[in-house]
């Protein structure tokens, strides 16, 4: 780590989640999920602006049909600033038990997304991709939480976290048609390390994820199960994490506070913060919406 951490936004956000650089604005998106909440954050600035909507939102992505392609909880929609959501996807309308949750692009501009049980049990959520045509298709099936997701397409491979499972998982992933074989675990979290959530890629293809009751962010060799890195963040439930700046030299870290105990939320007073340092390595650019 080259730099210390710093709280950006002292949001106190009840569930922070879903942060996404945006390289041709200079603007991070992230959620308060539980809040109904999109947070664009300019660092030139130093705002944090919100628009506030009548479902969950777990996920935004800038679209190259202009806005953005967002993840609610009962589908997908496209946003244009300052106007109603439209639907494009009805997903498990027939689940109300389930919600959807965390969501990527692949550099084809495919949406991928699950889904996620809200009471945290269970494994009736799935994996799932949106094509630019609009089609949805059901990848995995049996999930418990759904959440990070990333690509090494030179290597030809997906990563994937299902959190009930404590694992970080691979698969064989063709970027010509989307499809995904040989799912295996490469990573697991030992027992008091938290659960793993989000996930980002660096330059090197190593993999950052979130440790949510874990307090920290941690750096993987996927290729032999290494632990790398630990980075502490001041809060117990960390969410998520991508590469930002200019120079994708900084790593943004969401962090929740709505799960808290009085007890927690003394002993970490940040939680719900918006945070970022330099951990000495870049990332990638994070892929936009080919719809």
């Amino acid at each position: 780590m080259s730099g210390a951490m710093e709280c950006v936004v002292a949001a106190k956000a009840a569930l922070g989640e879903g942060p996404h650089w945006d390289h041709r604005k200079g603007r991070l998106y992230w959620m308060d999920v539980d809040s109904n909440e999109l947070h664009l954050y300019d660092p030139g600035k130093g705002t944090d602006d919100i628009h506030s909507f009548e479902r969950k939102v777990s996920a935004a992505v800038p679209a190259e049909r202009g806005g953005w392609i967002l993840t609610m909880e009962d589908g997908i929609y496209r946003y244009m600033e300052h106007q109603p959501v439209e639907l494009l996807a009805a997903v498990e309308t027939g689940i109300p038990g389930n919600r959807l949750n965390d969501a990527k692009c692949d550099s084809r501009g495919r949406l991928w997304f699950g889904s996620m049980n809200r009471r945290f049990a269970g494994r009736d959520g799935s994996l799932y991709v949106m094509e630019s045509a609009g089609e949805v298709r059901q990848v995995l099936t049996g999930i418990g939480i759904s959440n990070g997701l990333a690509w090494n397409d030179s290597l030809g491979v997906m990563y994937y976290i299902d959190t009930l499972t404590k694992g970080i998982d691979v698969m064989d992933y063709s970027l010509a048609d989307g499809s995904v074989s040989g799912r295996r675990t490469v990573i697991r979290l030992a027992e008091g390390e938290g659960w793993p959530d989000g996930m980002t890629i660096d330059s090197e293809g190593m993999l950052w994820v979130a440790h949510w009751r874990g307090g920290c962010i941690s750096r993987w060799n996927p290729h032999t199960g290494e632990q790398l890195e630990k980075i502490e963040v001041p809060s117990h439930y960390v969410t998520s994490c991508t590469f930002g700046g200019g120079n994708l030299d900084e790593l943004y870290i969401t962090t929740a506070r709505g799960y808290m105990s009085a007890e927690e939320q003394e002993r970490w007073p940040q939680a719900g913060g918006l945070f970022r340092f330099k951990p000495g390595v870049r990332g990638r650019e994070a892929n936009w919406a080919a719809f």
